[in-house]
């Protein structure tokens, strides 16, 4: 209950603090009236106008949000799941039907937030905000905890849609902070935010995207193999940008009991841009990660509700992240890097089980596996790729993208099979995919695009699989306001 109560907590500090704020004197002049048209006076003003230009501003706040819907076809995919964000782009153990259907949050995830900035002073501001993202369809929160649990009685044929995710169907899924900025000293904030390997993946991204890259599609990646660790509920997060450097770091205060999906979780970060290169490089750590899994049509135990309850992995998992940029003319071309490594975690005792990041979602004694990496895993993922600018308002990207995962089976069990029969998901495999975008914006804030994501899994990573190859080209409309 602790750890639900910091948001609101949060929300209100925010709220006060610009109250106060505005009470402050100020020094400056009434800004003269222009008769400029304003954005508002029509919805095709608006609309024309960008989100920058005309924000919906009232005081300190701003409202903001995407709208992200769009068609497509799945070589090998499933139904898209109640409180899921995304069809299976990418393919998945539970893809095994081929079909059209209706794809959200292909380009971006759809959300609707708040923003508060208010100056307290010439160079001090007060900033924060709360984001939720949903599925446009379902108009449902994300839920990730909850789409795994919805799979519980049926096997993977059967299966709809579920992720391992961080968010996890609460008001603030996606983020929830307050905080201190100044352009000298830093901004410095408090609450729920997101992982720096997470925030600054984008980018380095040449397609980045839900539906069309790798690293967009899931959250394993940036957070070195532990996908619920992608937020931070209660998250200290530095920031500091001087003379053509960046430094961050990022320090989770309190575990568990504050619906972090590890006992402890740390990051930090160091980046420069110099004539068109920018690189960044960023490393973590967290302790005692938790990961999620359906229990996927096998006896649930006596006595729980079967769509409130899910399996758990326990890690401990760190790594680094390299990332580069080279901008010429109308291109930009991209490649990074990331290796991370999965342990047995520090606390390898759970009797009591644990209750997860979400609401009413709960994981039973006996579920909670601490011994999946006495033999660590080492998993290495690389990309490459390139982004055209057509015109102002047309990109054109391509992307190439690799993950190896190495053999971390126990003895004196081997490794035997190959693709979908591999013996263990554990066995050395990987994951390899490249992808196509075209993304035009006919107005400021309207995107309208398309493009292709071919996936494939070989080796341990298909184990189990129905299908080991997707092709999924979408096409869709981006709103935002």
């Amino acid at each position: 209950m602790l750890g639900r109560l910091w948001r609101p907590l949060v929300l209100a500090l925010a709220l006060i603090s610009s109250a106060s704020a505005a009470d402050l004197p100020t020094t400056k002049s009434p800004q003269p009236q222009t008769s400029t048209p304003s954005c508002f006076s029509s919805l095709w003003d608006y609309m024309k106008s960008s989100v920058r230009d005309c924000p919906l501003r009232y005081g300190p706040f701003t409202l903001y949000g995407t709208l992200d819907g769009g068609y497509g076809y799945e070589e090998w995919g499933t139904r898209v799941g109640t409180y899921a964000d995304k069809p299976n782009y990418a393919i998945q153990r539970n893809s095994g039907d081929t079909h059209w259907l209706w794809s959200a949050n292909a380009l971006s995830t759809s959300t609707v937030g708040i923003r508060l900035s208010q100056k307290i002073g010439e160079d001090w501001e007060i900033v924060g905000a709360v984001e939720a993202g949903f599925n446009p369809y379902t108009l449902r929160l994300v839920n990730g905890p909850q789409s795994q649990a919805d799979n519980n009685p049926y096997t993977a044929s059967k299966q709809r849609t579920a992720f391992d995710s961080a968010r996890a169907g609460t008001w603030d899924n996606g983020q929830g902070f307050v905080g201190l900025s100044n352009p000298t000293y830093g901004t410095l904030t408090f609450g729920r935010t997101t992982l720096l390997s997470m925030s600054g993946l984008s980018a380095y991204d040449p397609v980045a995207s839900v539906a069309f890259s790798q690293l967009g599609f899931t959250a394993l990646y940036a957070t070195f193999g532990a996908s619920p660790t992608s937020r931070i509920n209660t998250a200290f997060t530095y920031r500091l940008t001087y003379q053509g450097f960046r430094v961050a770091a990022q320090a989770q205060v309190g575990g568990y009991d504050q619906d972090n999906a590890a006992s402890e979780e740390y990051q930090a970060q160091i980046g420069t841009d110099f004539k068109g290169f920018s690189f960044d490089a960023i490393v973590g750590y967290a302790k005692n990660a938790l990961t999620f899994q359906s229990f996927g049509g096998a006896t649930t135990p006596v006595g729980y509700n079967p769509y409130s309850i899910v399996r758990a992995t326990a890690m401990n998992t760190g790594g680094v992240e390299l990332l580069g940029r080279y901008e010429w003319e109308k291109f930009k071309f991209y490649v990074g890097y990331i290796h991370s490594i999965s342990v047995n975690p520090s606390n390898p005792y759970y009797p009591n089980g644990l209750s997860t990041i979400a609401e009413g979602i709960s994981v039973p004694p006996g579920f909670v596996t601490v011994n999946a990496y006495t033999v660590p895993r080492v998993l290495d993922t690389v990309w490459t790729g390139l982004r055209y600018a057509v015109w102002s308002n047309l990109d054109l990207a391509a992307g190439v993208y690799s993950e190896s995962q190495s053999n971390f089976l126990a003895a004196p069990a081997v490794c035997t099979g190959s693709g979908s029969a591999t013996s263990s998901t554990r066995c050395a495999g990987g994951r390899w995919s490249y992808s196509f975008l075209a993304d035009y914006r006919p107005i400021p804030r309207v995107s309208l695009f398309a493009g292709l994501l071919v996936s494939t899994v070989y080796g341990g990573v298909a184990s189990a699989f129905e299908h080991t190859q997707n092709i999924a080209p979408t096409a869709g409309l981006r709103i935002r306001f």
